[in-house]
């Protein structure tokens, strides 16, 4: 009986323990799936993350970016560059034709159809005369009479200065310039390609006093009695050869000069 007591207590004994640790076991295994669930679920670092979306992101904007290509220079033409005149010592024009002057005051019609006509382009005075505008001012158009007598001047007949000369021949085709303040070196560089030069002097090649002439609307100009055009064909060392209503001459440099630089070193030249 006692042996059996003793037995039984025992088995009492292991059924407890057994019970206890299958308590025991079933409280450690939820923290244990816990923990292995912990080590397994990935962490996010939100800051890290962040931080590599910025570098990702700056990465692939450079990477799309274009590139800065350099470019090879060609060889360009450079623009042509004007030839200098060489000036000889001398040069005539042997070919130019000149022909009388139709009215008395006529004389720069007639130089300049000389002119055009050098060009193979035909104007009779008449016509050119006729073409010129009128005015009181010669720097703008032909003042007075073309049949009056030589030698006077604004307010009464007297001519035509350059511009509207040179306007007139432009007009029909013949391209020149027109004006004031030329050098004896441009004339002979146009002498020396063959373009004959329309010059304003003082009668046959002298001295006049210059006046300066006031017209109604206040304008001023710079007149002198017989004023005169010749056309200048050519030059050498000591002179230039210029042809006058039909007539050649030639005539020392300083004369000349004189006889120019009255009225401003006047000419009209072909372009």
């Amino acid at each position: 009986m006692k042996q059996n007591r003793i037995v039984n207590i025992l088995f009492f004994c292991i059924i407890g323990v057994l019970l206890v640790l299958a308590v025991i076991g079933s409280m450690r295994k939820p923290i244990a799936d816990q923990d292995i669930s912990q080590e397994l679920t990935p962490t996010i670092d939100v800051a890290g993350s962040v931080e590599q979306t910025l570098q990702a992101f700056q990465l692939a904007t450079e990477q799309s970016r274009p590139t800065e290509t350099q470019l090879v220079p060609t060889n360009t033409i450079p623009p042509p560059t004007s030839t200098p005149v060489v000036i000889p010592a001398e040069f005539y024009i042997t070919d130019f034709l000149g022909h009388k002057q139709y009215y008395s005051i006529g004389c720069e019609a007639s130089a300049a159809v000389d002119l055009a006509g050098y060009y193979d382009i035909p104007i009779l005075q008449y016509d050119f005369q006729m073409a010129l505008p009128k005015s009181d001012n010669p720097d703008l158009g032909f003042v007075g009479d073309v049949t009056s007598p030589w030698g006077q001047i604004p307010p009464y007949a007297y001519g035509v200065h350059a511009d509207p000369v040179a306007q007139v021949l432009n007009q029909y085709g013949l391209a020149v310039e027109g004006g004031k303040d030329y050098s004896l070196e441009q004339i002979k560089e146009k002498l020396a390609q063959s373009k004959p030069v329309i010059v304003w002097v003082i009668g046959k090649m002298v001295y006049s006093e210059p006046v300066v002439y006031t017209n109604k609307a206040g304008n001023k100009s710079i007149v002198a009695p017989y004023e005169h055009v010749v056309i200048l064909t050519g030059y050498n060392e000591t002179s230039v050869r210029y042809v006058s209503n039909g007539n050649w001459a030639d005539v020392e440099y300083s004369i000349f000069l004189n006889s120019w630089g009255v009225l401003g070193n006047m000419a009209v030249m072909p372009k």
